[in-house]
């Protein structure tokens, strides 16, 4: 069987569920990994059982590597995405795609040049839950989709993560670390975004770390950390979303719901790729439970780049996480902040295409 030959760039928190879930792939063979921290290179391929130990350079230039799954912080995104691309191999980044729009529009201007395909996190809109909440959407289950409402409500990072910092700098903040979510939730079910509006606040100029190794440390604050919106869907339909790390304790509010003319659908959270999903039509009482209908309802990140492996082994150049879907969450997201700056609509200057929902019978192995 042809596999693709995969290439990870950046070894921390995030690439063990990356490492784990390419061994679940059949088509995915992973051969190398790199880190600014060889130490750490080093760790994770002996831990997952990864042949090759690499600089980030050497790694690029192996040409036996087909795909470089990139999982450096945001602010690397766009340097690690090109040089990739240069060095002729296709690439799959950690959301988000890039800080900047410029940077976004660059790396997708580089595949083009190169004939590469880019695809991004987040892909948890592949998963079980989502997927049978489109397959709801699509079979006119809540008929015409009106609205949606979308909530991403909690109080930061710097209570548990290891080095926190980046978070709060430029490409960080809620918006950029959880909003490719519940947008790419959100444009996978209703379609592109044609305007927003928004405002955004920093609340706390300086955090302080309570996690460790860190304890004690100030982190300054650069990016807005509460951000609510409205998002008008070239579809016609109307939504809201909120996204914060200025709340302290948990939340009822409920991760996403899309209403239609017939109905009300409960999506689950969209940082996760199970259930559970409910729905209530117009003349229930209740909201009842839906079945999935589809696999991968475990943390299966990496879906996304078995999907876009699968396209590269077939001819298909249209694979669902794609760069486009990508870099119009990127626009919209520095949307909310745009239109909160100007105090006006900020309208869209990007589109994508819906992505395709996976056939049920589908598996990517």
């Amino acid at each position: 069987m042809k596999k693709i030959r995969i290439g990870i760039v950046g070894c921390g928190y995030i690439s063990s569920i990356y490492m784990e879930n390419c061994r679940k792939f059949d088509h995915l063979d992973l051969l190398a990994c790199a880190d600014i921290d060889e130490q750490r290179a080093a760790a994770q391929a002996k831990k997952y059982n990864i042949p090759r130990v690499y600089s980030v350079g050497e790694l690029l230039s192996d040409p036996e590597i087909d795909l470089v799954i990139n999982l450096t912080i945001p602010k690397a995104h766009a340097t690690v995405c090109i040089q990739a691309l240069e060095a002729g191999k296709h690439v799959y980044t950690e959301k988000p795609l890039a800080v900047t729009r410029e940077e976004g529009e660059l790396i997708l201007k580089t595949a083009r040049a190169k004939k590469l395909l880019v695809g991004s996190a987040p892909d948890t809109f592949l998963g079980a839950g989502i997927q049978t909440a489109i397959q709801l959407i699509e079979n006119g289950e809540i008929g015409n989709p009106i609205g949606a409402s979308a909530f991403m409500i909690n109080r930061g990072h710097e209570h548990w993560h290891p080095d926190p910092a980046f978070y709060y700098e430029a490409g960080g903040g809620p918006m950029f670390d959880m909003g490719p979510y519940y947008l790419s939730a959100l444009v996978s079910m209703l379609g592109p975004i044609r305007r927003i509006a928004g405002s955004a606040r920093i609340s706390y100029p300086e955090r302080v770390i309570t996690s460790e190794p860190k304890a004690g440390s100030k982190i300054p604050v650069s990016t807005p950390t509460h951000i609510s919106g409205i998002i008008d869907f070239s579809s016609g339909a109307v939504g809201t979303i909120t996204t914060s790390f200025d709340a302290f304790g948990g939340t009822s509010l409920p991760p996403i719901e899309v209403y239609g003319s017939e109905g009300t659908l409960l999506v689950p959270d969209p940082n996760t790729f199970g259930g559970p999903v409910r729905i209530r039509k117009k003349d229930e009482k209740e909201f009842i439970d839906v079945p999935l209908s589809y696999g991968y309802s475990q943390n299966s990140r990496g879906l996304g780049v078995a999907d876009m492996a699968q396209a590269l082994l077939t001819g298909n150049s249209n694979h669902r996480a794609n760069g486009h879907l990508a870099y119009h969450v990127l626009e919209a997201m520095h949307g909310f902040h745009d239109s909160s700056k100007n105090e006006t609509y900020y309208n869209m200057q990007s589109t994508c295409d819906k992505p395709a929902s996976l056939p049920i019978e589908q598996k990517l192995s």
